[in-house]
């Protein structure tokens, strides 16, 4: 049974992440059912596992829908679809506004909050002109480029989506308030924080996720090294959308990771056809790259003049690429495979005379031969220790530790659960899983 509440119960259960959740629902097929085997998980772990009851979840529905909110799980068919492919999608999302416009054709627009004038103007130009070339504009409602792409695209009288860190009830910060209530009756505020959240620096990260993930490509305006917006941009990188970035003065520190990101491949931007020529057909009804006769429009470069009511069809997207990845160059772990890398160090370059050639050859040693599944019962216990003795304090892709285990890969992935319920292992954002600090204390 997948009831609202349910999905939220196993959302809301504090060792649970986005992946656990998939995971969890896919292998007992229900989030109830999911819900019914967790005790029993983590009794083969070493600390139990926390649910939420169920009247503080019918409490949380019931205020949210009191505030005019909704509540997205990832099994609605309402649920946004181009979120929906990131592996990490959060499991429930919490909207306040026009639902529909979550699944419409969108691009980020996000940079530094301590902005330059020239900064703000140009942010809310290209959102402005964005927004009349029929794309809804995302961005993460803090100050600087943030707050002016949204005001530019409302200006317009165009959608506009603003992903926060906190609570829907938790506007942040204080002076967007106002902002915030009209993003709501004039496109949509979304999080995946519980009502009563308020925003904290480790939940900004998840917030960069929503804006990537909801977006065909990410537009950066001035952004500093080592800055959150170009968590985001790489964040949209791995997702195998198109990164874009506006030129700045070399001498302005605020500018000094967008030019970077241009130095690296990004789409250099100045107006809104630099961003609309590089976004391929999209099937709005699955929010997949392609031509289809039905359900798929075009979207053709605008002019700086752009009325709103103007027929500009629809937009597209980065998300495939039909190239595959130059194997000389190694490929970080969470980037899409055929996707430019705008975020592999420098000393990550393929040695000079290098070619795919020599790139494939040393792929094919590289690779870790594939172990022959057991064939007789192992207790979960055994499961879990063969786990544990390949993983380290380094995180290793899945698919690695699948090639290396003797299980299937069903096997696998529950005892990882069951190992990520307990606290001995930890899944990183970017898929991979590595034993916790404490298990590898232990096991040193």
């Amino acid at each position: 049974m997948n009831s609202l509440a349910a999905c939220l119960r196993l959302a809301r259960t504090e060792q649970i992440g986005p992946r656990s959740w998939r995971r969890l629902v896919a292998q007992h097929g229900s989030a109830q059912a999911a819900l019914d085997a967790l005790p029993g998980l983590a009794a083969r772990g070493r600390r139990p596992v926390i649910i939420p009851p169920p009247d503080a979840i019918a409490r949380e529905i019931e205020a949210t829908f009191k505030l005019g909110g909704h509540i997205l799980t990832l099994l609605d068919p309402a649920y946004p679809a181009l979120l929906s492919q990131v592996p990490d999608a959060p499991p429930v999302l919490s909207v306040l506004g026009d639902i529909a416009c979550l699944g419409q054709p969108a691009i980020a627009l996000v940079g530094a909050r301590n902005a330059s004038a020239p900064g703000l103007r140009l942010a809310e130009s290209l959102a402005a002109e964005l927004a009349a070339a029929g794309l809804v504009v995302v961005s993460g409602l803090a100050r600087g480029i943030d707050s002016a792409a949204h005001r530019g695209a409302l200006f317009r009288q165009g959608l506009t989506i603003a992903a926060i860190a906190g609570g829907l009830d938790c506007p942040y910060p204080p002076e967007n308030t106002g902002l915030q209530a009209r993003i709501a009756e004039q496109g949509a505020v979304v999080t995946e924080a519980p009502l009563g959240t308020t925003p904290l620096g480790r939940h900004f990260p998840r917030r960069n996720r929503l804006i990537a993930g909801l977006t065909l490509g990410c537009v950066v305006v001035e952004a500093a090294l080592h800055s959150g917006t170009l968590i985001t941009a790489r964040m949209a990188a791995d997702y195998g959308r198109e990164v874009f970035a506006v030129p700045g003065s070399p001498l302005d520190p605020r500018c000094r990771g967008s030019n970077d990101l241009l130095r690296k491949g990004a789409v250099l931007t100045e107006i809104a056809a630099d961003i609309v020529q590089h976004l391929p057909p999209l099937d709005i009804r699955t929010g997949t790259a392609g031509a289809s006769p039905t359900g798929t429009t075009t979207l053709s470069p605008p002019p700086s003049s752009v009325a709103p009511s103007s027929a500009i069809a629809v937009p597209p997207t980065a998300i495939a690429a039909a190239s595959a990845p130059d194997t000389a160059r190694p490929v970080r772990a969470g980037h899409t495979p055929g996707m430019p890398d705008l975020f592999v160090p420098a000393d990550a370059e393929p040695a000079a005379g290098a070619t795919p050639e020599h790139g494939k050859k040393a792929a094919r040693a590289a690779q870790v031969p594939s172990a022959t599944p057991v064939s007789g019962p192992i207790s979960p216990s055994g499961r879990q220790s063969c786990v544990l003795d390949l993983l380290s304090i380094t995180p290793i892709a899945v698919d690695d530790l699948v090639r290396r285990c003797q299980f299937s890969v069903s096997a696998v992935l529950i005892a990882l659960t069951e190992l990520e319920l307990s606290g001995r292992v930890i899944t990183y954002p970017d898929g991979r899983v590595g034993l916790a600090g404490t298990q590898a204390d232990e096991r040193a």
